[in-house]
């Protein structure tokens, strides 16, 4: 267990050129431009699903494998019939003004109810309970914020950096013991990973589940499942646990949403990362990620960026500067859906080759520089995978030495590595050899943040100020090109992604003069950003 903190974040170590770092900034400014101007401009199917969870709208029609989710089934009947170019809360709640929600869209979903556009007196009634109920969801995800803060009275919050920890069985009862095992030995983060392959499902799977493959599907019950029982372990041991999933792929405003509701204190969540690893299409990703991001800036949830994962396609040094342009781009964009940098937990790797020379001295580099530049953002940090190998010695020395760049450097939220990472899922035995190796270094280090400093005109003040201005000239010619074209161009994670290729553009809707989204509204007067 961590018996002493000493935590602080290490700033103004490094002479780095805070005009560059400005300059940085507003290029990110004028290259999100476009993208937040297309998240103004258009809808998505998954946005409209989300809006009907939120207010209520949930079940499948079928069983097992064929069961269907009930909002997937409403937004289709909804575009087939009127179209989703107005929003999908009007046409809906008009064939609902005297019925009870869930029984209307279960009529809707199973055919036995066909929706036409509303005029006149019903028009003027379903407007009215969609904003009544809208400022209900609204409320309900302000409220979250809320609510956790009361735990973390009640209980006790956990000294930084918070331990993160995986549990992946594919069987949610099962995840909920691993869990609690985890945080009584000093986990404060504990994320359940999604069944492989989950991103691309355009649904929402339905119900508690105990049949993932390296992972557990993000279920709205299977969230309220493991909420419960990280609450009932927050209580016994005196300190709120923490826990995360992943916003990401083609439902995420609406795992978003789900997050919302059951109280979810972190959420993976990338302007990128479908787009790049998971051949999401851009224009989708990029309308879905601000929706979502307003939905978890209003929960008070942090999410987590992926910026760690261009580095196991990519070479982390050669390529060092392709995760601060990436970081400068999620902080615009998470700013433009009003979540503060307080909520952006970026991300970064310790991905170096260990044959490279100067190893350790570059990851410090690397780790100290994202500090700089974000000071305030609950930086997260990932552990050694692309070069893990069958050498369990060698991989348990690689964790320890992250640990230590980890504490030297101030980061936030580290992710604890296992030294069998890329060659089996971990046992669990390897996640408590995980928190005693991350115990050991910080527990031993945690002063020494306060004390080392770095040569002025040194190595690492010089690989620092070279990936700074690396990050400079990219983000001038990422400016000059256009995001979309230097995705095409594969400049990010060595990926080659096309404007109008990949999954999910069939679910992209250019909104109409008098689209009406009244969730959307409420989020944004509450965040004072633009809808």
């Amino acid at each position: 267990m961590k018996i002493s903190s000493g935590f602080e974040r290490p700033l103004n170590r490094l002479d780095i050129d805070r005009g560059t770092v400005q300059e940085c900034r507003d290029l990110a400014a004028e290259i999100a431009a476009p993208i937040e101007e297309l998240a103004h401009t258009r809808t998505t199917v998954s946005i409209e699903r989300a809006c009907l969870r939120l207010i209520g709208v949930d079940g499948v029609v079928g069983e097992g494998t064929e069961a269907t989710p009930i909002p997937n089934l409403v937004v289709d009947h909804i575009r087939d019939s009127v179209g989703l170019e107005r929003g999908v809360l009007i046409p809906f709640l008009a064939a609902a003004l005297d019925g009870d929600i869930q029984r209307v869209a279960e009529r809707i979903a199973t055919g036995g109810s066909h929706v036409t556009w509303p005029k006149g007196e019903v028009l003027d009634r379903a407007v009215a309970l969609a904003r009544e109920l809208a400022g209900k969801a609204v409320d309900n995800i302000i409220a979250a914020k809320a609510v956790r803060a009361g735990k973390i009275e009640r209980y006790g919050d956990g000294e930084k950096p918070w331990f993160y920890l995986i549990v992946a069985t594919g069987n949610i009862y099962e995840d909920v013991p691993q869990a609690q095992s985890a945080a009584r030995n000093g986990a404060d983060v504990i994320a359940v990973i999604r069944s492989t392959g989950q991103s691309l499902l355009d649904y929402v799977p339905y119900g508690a589940t105990t049949d993932g493959f390296a992972g557990t599907y993000a279920t709205q019950e299977n969230f309220r499942v493991m909420r419960k029982a990280l609450d009932e372990v927050s209580e016994e041991l005196g300190r709120y646990v923490r826990m995360t999933n992943y916003a990401s792929g083609l439902c995420m405003p609406e795992i978003a949403a789900m997050a919302a509701m059951e109280r979810l204190d972190m959420m993976l969540n990338d302007c990128m990362y479908g787009i790049i690893f998971r051949d999401i299409n851009m224009q989708r990703t990029f309308v879905d990620q601000h929706f979502s991001r307003m939905i978890h800036s209003a929960a008070g949830i942090v999410i987590n960026t992926g910026e760690d994962n261009y580095l196991t396609t990519a070479d982390a040094v050669s390529a060092a500067h392709t995760v601060l342009a990436s970081q400068f781009l999620n902080e615009r964009l998470a700013w433009a859906a009003g979540l503060p940098s307080e909520q952006q937990g970026l991300g970064h790797a310790f991905e170096i080759d260990p044959s490279v020379p100067d190893q350790i001295a570059l990851e410090i580099a690397h780790a100290q520089l994202i500090r700089e530049v974000f000071p305030h953002a609950p930086l997260k940090y990932m552990p050694p995978t692309k070069h893990m190998t069958g050498d369990i010695f060698q991989g348990f020395l690689l964790d320890g030495m992250f640990n230590l760049v980890g504490a030297l450097t101030g980061q936030d939220i580290m992710l604890l590595g296992m030294l069998t990472e890329g060659v089996h899922t971990p046992f669990l035995s390897d996640r408590h050899l995980a928190l005693n190796n991350a115990n050991y270094i910080f527990n031993g280090a945690a002063t020494l943040a306060g004390e080392v400093t770095f040569a002025k005109g040194g190595d690492v003040e010089q690989r620092a100020a070279q990936v700074l201005e690396e990050t400079r000239q990219m983000l001038r010619e990422v400016a000059e090109i256009g995001m979309f074209d230097a995705i095409e161009a594969g400049m990010f994670a060595d990926t080659v992604r096309p404007r109008d290729g990949g999954k999910g553009l069939d679910g992209v809707v250019v909104r109409a003069a008098g689209y009406f989204n009244p969730i959307a509204e409420g989020l944004s007067r509450h965040l004072e950003v633009k809808v």
